[in-house]
């Protein structure tokens, strides 16, 4: 156990996931990060069935021998009910239907539900917590919902999700986190008024990492490399495809989107550049539902501005890619 005063010294993180491949990536980037102490993990329904979320958060803990963290179930559905997926690319049960029958199973997930958990951990730690979001905003939304004051005890935010150009990748404008619940992140944008830091789609694509370099990053031999490498051997038919290729923004490579969002998250320099505007969420277009808007005119008149990632420090963060897998 950490004394109090080593807890001081490090970056206080709360982690909100709807754990698929990425998510797990970034879950290990964090776990191997010394600055850091993550404080838990909640899940929320997106990549896949939230059950499945928590089984896979509970197996990447496993896995970097770190269960002690603690784990809390949140929103299934989207506010509205409509749900969407994206099992297609990280699997059926979200790691690349590669299932380990030795496994931590469900009755390791807290009974406090996962808005609640955020709700006492911000004032537990107040002006303390960045919190990381790397699916549907959902779980966020209820909290500001229940809480208005919660956004306001936190340090900052961290999400990945969105489009900075209109580019989707899962409709045409719509990117997938802020697609599976739109409203759940317009929400969000409009009420968290602490630091705000986005990862978008575009930004995550502009920075993906060359295939020689995943090849060697996923054969390092160890038992997380190994465990990398398995669970993305599903997407990675769809990734190196040529028609994927074409839907990646700039050419071929690796994109591990959370990844982009943790990094910042946990040093603050891999972040070379940012836009900073005020940001908003369709919800009502037929062709732009759920697309982030950039007010680069001051249009919406919004007095908070968020800083929209467009610039990474590859090296830096290929360092702590790499040592997520150690």
């Amino acid at each position: 156990m950490e004394s109090k005063q080593e807890t001081t010294h490090k970056k206080l993180l709360l982690i909100d996931v709807d754990c698929g491949t990425d998510d797990a990536q970034a879950i290990m980037m964090a776990i191997a990060a010394p600055n850091v102490k993550i404080l838990g993990i909640t899940c929320v329904g997106g990549n896949t069935l939230l059950d499945n979320v928590c089984k896979n958060v509970l197996r990447v803990l496993e896995l970097c021998d770190r269960l002690d963290i603690p784990v809390f179930r949140g929103a299934s559905t989207a506010i509205l009910g409509k749900n969407i997926h994206a099992s297609y690319f990280h699997g059926q049960d979200g790691l690349g239907d590669v299932p380990d029958a030795s496994a931590p199973g469900l009755e390791l997930i807290q009974k406090e539900h996962a808005v609640d958990a955020m709700k006492r951990f911000a004032s537990e730690y107040p002006g303390q917590i960045s919190l990381v979001a790397t699916g549907p905003l959902t779980n966020l939304a209820l909290t500001v919902r229940m809480d208005p004051t919660f956004p306001q005890k936190l340090y900052s935010l961290y999400i990945m999700g969105g489009n900075m150009e209109s580019r989707g990748n899962t409709t045409a404008c719509g990117e997938f986190n802020f697609l599976a619940d739109p409203e759940a992140a317009y929400i969000v944008l409009s009420d968290f008024l602490c630091p705000t830091y986005i990862a978008t789609w575009e930004h995550s694509c502009r920075h993906k990492l060359p295939w020689e370099w995943y090849d060697k990053w996923v054969n390092m031999g160890t038992k997380k490399s190994d465990f990398i490498k398995k669970i993305y051997a599903h997407s990675l038919q769809y990734s190196r495809s040529e028609r994927e290729e074409k839907a990646i923004v700039d050419g071929p490579g690796f994109v591990s989107c959370d990844s982009y969002a943790m990094a910042a998250a946990i040093d603050g320099s891999t972040v070379t550049k940012v836009i900073e505007c005020a940001v908003t969420v369709e919800l009502s277009g037929k062709f732009t539902r759920g697309m982030m808007v950039l007010d680069l005119i001051d249009d919406l008149k919004k007095t908070n501005k968020a800083f929209v990632m467009n610039g990474c420090d590859i090296e830096k963060f290929k360092t702590l890619m790499e040592s997520s897998v150690k």
